[in-house]
């Protein structure tokens, strides 16, 4: 007669045999990486931690989904605790009511799983064998229930029969689960410990500050970038097959929304498809891909990643590239933490370095930087010229001064140049002790993230050395991708700079009594936050302090702060002009709108830009600095 205890122990060592032997398969896929330096044990002993405080963090953020997951994968967990417990105690009624009870709540998080995807699946959600997951946790769940309700009846005819419907549901629903380790829906679970432990970025986790550098990159090595999926670290590759595939990267990217070739989480798909052997059909069956393409095949980890055919169907087009945004909403969103906008910039590294791909006018701005050192091509004692009745003091190796003023290449940019003599007017007004530099080089964050590493090599080596020849406290600028590749990227060329943004200074000078603003009453305002200040650096409080002391009226838009909507200015996107349904400025114009606000504040030039280039009738676009400059005295806006 079959006993409750042997057919559970029957179950577990089942789903266990198939699942070693399919995460052996998982290494082995993964051994095809370069390779990469990670503290092992240090690693494996984070893991957990990750996971139940970094990752839950994100999960978190939409609850029903939170407590699906948690129900679903903590019951099961404790359903084989308690069952194998129960093998070894040769059965005890209180374990058998404890397995009852687990089965119990991970049925509610599969109520919730089928209430997510029943009776019509949301398009950003996968489907393919993930929809077979459901039926699948069903029939282990219903299994379990069953045996231990044997357990606690005694033996009989009637619950035998009972037990070998029971063994044969579980055989059926754990060892799905287990094959699908390899090349399916639970490839993640073994992925994602996996990838939280080993992670190529540790530095994110346990903390709120983000870590953003891009890594540099080895211009003597054989092959600069990434061009097939095997050029990524093993780890890389981990992380690539811990998607989940849950859409939230593409419900967050706005290249995405804005009808762009680009879905962050097929990329992903795309890359981790690469390791399959070739032939082998990719399975991300997701919007906008209901169902999978026979035409869409692996290639192999040897493959080249991107294809030259414009319909990207026998690999990744070129336009999925071009059209990021580098925002990292994606990101930032991301319930497995994968780093979609490194793979991103390490292919663009190879296309532009090794390929000379890059779309024309990303080309032709990569030739004025090695030409003329800016991105505009002009001279760099033009950038001044819009300075010309401010005598701005020129910085020099024989004077220390406190504040050293990083124009950027907006300078020379008309509207832009209002915002940085609003700037310069404030620190005159505050009797900061400031200087510019007279001929200064662009910071290269651009030609980074065009994937030239070389050209960025070459300004942030020269930056450094110019730069170590003066006396300063702190750099200011009002541009967050100076900030960001100044104070995070410079130091790889040996140097610690202190770099503030312009709204950090003009804050402490309003609460150290400095700057004596009014209070704007008669207009409501509203802000958007530049990606490269509050993603990159989260830097989020210093322009609302700022804005508290400033407008009567603000308010927030519903996509703000770290979950800001970009503006579509930031990683190129301007000039490599890939053509989407709508304009992602114009998105985010509409974000703005629907808070009745009046004027909308920026404190990115780019930003700027980018919403001023909205078709009227659209808010009034002014940057943070602009609106200061008015509430101390001068014209209002």
């Amino acid at each position: 007669m079959l006993e409750p205890t042997t057919a559970m122990l029957g179950i577990i060592a089942f789903g266990i045999l198939v699942a070693v032997v399919r995460c052996a398969m998982l290494v082995m896929r993964w051994r095809v990486g370069a390779g990469a330096r990670v503290p092992v044990l240090a690693g494996l002993a984070s893991m957990p931690r990750r996971y139940l405080r970094d990752v839950h963090d994100v999960v978190a953020r939409k609850p029903e989904k939170a407590r699906m997951h948690a129900t679903l994968a903590g019951g099961l967990l404790l359903v084989l605790v308690f069952a194998t417990a129960l093998v070894f105690q040769n059965g005890t009624r209180a374990l058998s009511w404890l397995i009852l009870g687990a089965c119990a709540v991970a049925l509610y998080g599969l109520i919730l799983q089928g209430r997510r995807r029943l009776p019509r699946r949301p398009s950003h959600l996968s489907g393919g064998r993930w929809s077979l997951l459901t039926p699948a946790f069903a029939l282990v769940i219903a299994s379990f229930a069953i045996l231990s309700v044997a357990a606690l009846a005694g033996s009989c005819a009637a619950w035998t029969v009972s037990c070998g419907i029971a063994v044969a549901c579980g055989l059926v629903g754990l060892g799905w689960l287990a094959w699908t380790v390899n090349s399916g829906p639970m490839r993640h679970a073994v992925a994602g410990a996996l990838h939280l432990a080993f992670h190529p970025r540790p530095a994110r986790f346990g903390t709120t500050k983000p870590d953003a550098a891009l890594r540099p990159l080895d211009l003597e090595a054989s092959v600069l970038g990434a061009d097939t999926a095997g050029s990524f670290a093993w780890n890389r590759l981990i992380g690539f097959d811990a998607c989940v595939q849950c859409g939230r990267c593409e419900s967050a990217c706005p290249a995405f929304a804005a009808g762009m070739p680009l879905n962050p989480k097929r990329l992903i798909q795309d890359i981790a498809g690469n390791l399959s052997a070739p032939g082998t059909a990719l399975s991300y069956a997701g919007s906008p891909h209901p169902h999978i393409d026979p035409a869409r095949l692996a290639a192999g980890p040897t493959a080249p990643l991107v294809s030259q055919r414009s319909d990207g169907v026998l690999g990744i087009a070129p336009e999925t590239l071009w059209a990021c945004t580098t925002c990292r909403a994606c990101v930032q969103e991301c319930p497995m933490m994968i780093e979609h906008v490194d793979a991103v910039i390490d292919i663009r590294r190879f296309q532009t370095l090794e390929e000379a791909a890059a779309p024309g006018k990303a080309a032709e701005v990569l030739d004025n930087l090695h030409k003329t050192d800016t991105v505009s091509g002009r001279a760099l004692s033009d950038r001044l010229d819009w300075a010309a009745d401010l005598a701005l003091p020129l910085a020099s190796p024989d004077r220390a001064v406190d504040v050293l003023l990083w124009l950027g290449e907006t300078a020379y940019d008309r509207r832009n140049q209002r915002t940085l003599r609003a700037l310069v007017t404030l620190l005159r007004q505050a009797d900061v002790d400031f200087a510019v530099l007279g001929e200064e080089r662009d910071c290269g964050d651009l030609a980074r993230r065009l994937g030239d590493e070389a050209s960025f090599i070459r300004l942030a080596s020269e930056n450094v050395r110019i730069l170590s020849g003066l006396t300063f406290r702190r750099i200011v600028t009002i541009d967050p991708h100076v900030l960001h590749s100044l104070r995070n990227e410079y130091h790889q060329f040996g140097t610690s700079l202190r770099v503030e943004h312009h709204t950090e200074i003009l804050m402490r000078l309003v609460q150290e009594g400095r700057l004596r603003p009014d209070r704007l009453e008669e207009r409501r305002v509203t802000y958007h936050d530049p990606c490269y200040l509050g993603r990159y650096n989260g830097e989020t409080t210093a322009p609302r302090m700022l804005l508290s002391a400033i407008a009567a009226d603000f308010v927030e838009m519903e996509r703000s702060g770290m979950r800001s909507r970009c503006c579509g200015g930031g990683g190129g996107a301007p000039i490599t002009d890939i053509v989407g349904d709508r304009r992602i400025p114009d998105m985010r114009m509409e974000d703005a709108t629907e808070t009745d606000a009046r004027l909308l504040i920026t404190a990115c030039p780019y930003c700027t830009q980018m919403l001023e280039g909205v078709a009227q009738p659209r808010l009034e676009v002014i940057d943070i600095a602009e609106l200061l400059l008015a509430a101390a005295g001068e014209v209002r806006p």
